[in-house]
This record gives C-alpha cells, sequence and structure tokens, in this order.
C-alpha cells in the first residue's frame, strides 16, 4: 500500500486563528485558544493519520514585529524554525485585516520552498460575499505560487477542501508515527497548558503574558490523578489579581480546568494549583528555560 505523509506547518500573526484551525482540522482539541493575541507559545503538533494518508500539524506562535521580551524572541524563533523542512505551509489570514505584522509573515512565506496554501480565514462573517472574488484575486496576484482556499476555522466552513488540497501535496512517504497518537506532547505539557488556557480566558489583556505554568506532579493511582501546578507572575499585585475575591477567580480557574482534564485523560483528577512570584522571568533566558522554554 501507497502511504502519504507530510509536515503541514500553520503560521500566521498573532490572534488570527492558528489554534482554532489545527483543532477543526484534527476534529478534536489539540492546541489552546483563547481570544487574546500570543495565546500559543510553543510549536505543538497534531497528527491526524486516516486511511493511506497521515498529516502533520505544527501549530505555532504567532509572528510578531514587537519584541519586548526575551518571551517574545522565543516565540517569534519557534515560530520561524517550523518553517524548516514542511512539505506544505499554510499562510493564514484574515479576510479583511491586514497589517505589518502580516508583511513580516508573508515574506517568509513567499521564500518558503514548501507548496504554499494561502488560507483567508473567517470569510462567514464577510456581509458582502460578492467582495471576497476582487480579494482573492488580488491575493492570488500577491501570492502567484500559492493555492487560495477561504474558510471558516470557527465554523468549520471549507475545511473538507482544504484537507483535500493538503493531501494532494503531501509526498509519498512511510507514517512517521503510530497511527493512534495524535501529539508529539505530553499528557503533562498539555494539562499545563489546560490550566494557562483558563487564566488567559480569565485575566484582563495585559496580565495574561506574565503568567507561565510549571508541572510539580503528576501522579495515577487506581482512584485517580494528582496534578500539583505551579502558577508563576512577576508581581504580587498580579498574584492578588489572580487569586480574586476570596479566592473565586483562581478557585473557578481550577474548575474549569479540571473538567477539561477530566474530558482528556478519562479519569477522575485531583488538581492544586499555588502561585508564586518570579520576578521578571520572562524576559530572563535563563529563568525561562528553567521553566520549560528551551529552543531544543
Amino acid at each position: 500500500m501507497t502511504t502519504r505523509c507530510g509536515y503541514v506547518a500553520i503560521i500566521g500573526r498573532p490572534n488570527v486563528g492558528k489554534s482554532t484551525l489545527l483543532n477543526a482540522l484534527m476534529g478534536q482539541k489539540i492546541s489552546i485558544t483563547s481570544k487574546k493575541p500570543q495565546t500559543t507559545r510553543h510549536n505543538l503538533l497534531g497528527i491526524k493519520t486516516e486511511g493511506d494518508y497521515q498529516l502533520l500539524f505544527v501549530d505555532t506562535p504567532g509572528i510578531h514585529q514587537h519584541e519586548p521580551k526575551a518571551i517574545n524572541r522565543y516565540m517569534n524563533r519557534s515560530a520561524r524554525r517550523a518553517l524548516n523542512d514542511v512539505d506544505v505551509l499554510l499562510f493564514l489570514i484574515d479576510r479583511q485585516k491586514w497589517n505589518a505584522d502580516d508583511e513580516d509573515v508573508a515574506a517568509l512565506f513567499n521564500e518558503t520552498q514548501a507548496e504554499k496554501i494561502l488560507v483567508i480565514n473567517k470569510v462567514d462573517l464577510m456581509e458582502d460575499k460578492a467582495k471576497l472574488l476582487p480579494q482573492l484575486q488580488k491575493l492570488q496576484a500577491k501570492f502567484p505560487d500559492a493555492k487560495l482556499i477561504p474558510v471558516s476555522a470557527e465554523k468549520k466552513v471549507n475545511l473538507v477542501e482544504l484537507e483535500k488540497v493538503i493531501r494532494s501535496l503531501l509526498p509519498e512517504s512511510p507514517f512517521y508515527y503510530d497511527e493512534e497518537q495524535i501529539t508529539d506532547r505530553s499528557e503533562r505539557f498539555l494539562v499545563a497548558e489546560i490550566v494557562r488556557e483558563k487564566l488567559m480566558r480569565q485575566l484582563g489583556e495585559e496580565l495574561p503574558y506574565a503568567v507561565t505554568i510549571q508541572l510539580e506532579r503528576y501522579e495515577t493511582t487506581d482512584k485517580a490523578i494528582f496534578i500539583d501546578v505551579t502558577i508563576y507572575v512577576e508581581k504580587e499585585g498580579q498574584k492578588r489579581i489572580i487569586i480574586g475575591q476570596a479566592g473565586e477567580r483562581l478557585k473557578r480557574v481550577g474548575i474549569d480546568a479540571r473538567t477539561d482534564m477530566e474530558a482528556m485523560l478519562g479519569a477522575k483528577v485531583m488538581l492544586n494549583t499555588w502561585i508564586k512570584v518570579k520576578s521578571g522571568w520572562s524576559d530572563d533566558e535563563r529563568a525561562m528555560k528553567s521553566l520549560g522554554y528551551d529552543d531544543d
């Protein structure tokens, strides 16, 4: 039997919907999402095996110009590293918005030797669908080597067509992963990300970027999985905000996170959370490595 397998990287500026697209293509939640930019901090692999095809989707942090801290530089390095040795590159853009970050990604997109697909997202929100055709014509002129496919990642519009085109571009190759595997990340990584997602959704615009998670304990027993995580922030005031009045915000984060963990793991979860201040961690390369932000 001839099989096809290849890496399909999803790139784009922050908050354009890359993780939502990955989850929609996978048919299940692999990558955390929120409405805030730069939710994704690490490259993450989604493995989809169906019949003769294995699609290896690489979700990446949003590529952005403004790099005020070490964590921003880390995210940009991670996203750019995903461009190496991929077979298909998806450049996800918004149906109407285009900014300097998009221009940066466009330059990388045009330089790659991979097969190119320009994915125009959120087309379901266009009130006048007649405007889409001239927009597609302009984009085709800007990216002559790319195939253009309009979609809605959130509403799952036209994703069957997108996957059909991706499959047509994959090289003949044996599968790289077991057919049952859905990601290269460990359960430990995924549960920490779930906690961070719940925090991102609960907090205001700035604070989420001062927050990171470290898993302290992951122990499986016959009765439950015991998980302890530490939430690191940069200032004492941020710690108080996360705890909330009478501990209500942290309690809500814990309840929501535990619900998702139990659904993912198929077991009862006993979750404990602590908050610690680690001043300036997001602009300290050594501190970031100790917290799992390692280029290797």
